[in-house]
């Protein structure tokens, strides 16, 4: 995620974290869980993605 874009997430992607799956091997920092339902966006600290939750909240949250 070195572009540092901005990621649309929805309920299906919770518990989010970063790197995302599927993300190239060489490019990767350590996992890092973040909270996106707290104020509606989170940004990475280790790579500055910046991640937007769309759509509505799991029951519970």
């Amino acid at each position: 995620m070195a572009d540092n874009k901005t990621v649309e997430v929805a309920a299906r992607d919770l518990p989010l974290h970063c790197p995302p799956a599927g993300a190239i091997a060489w490019n990767q920092h350590p996992r890092v869980f973040l909270d996106v339902l707290h104020t509606g966006e989170v940004v990475c600290p280790y790579c500055s993605a910046h991640y937007v939750f769309k759509g509505e909240a799991p029951k519970g949250h």
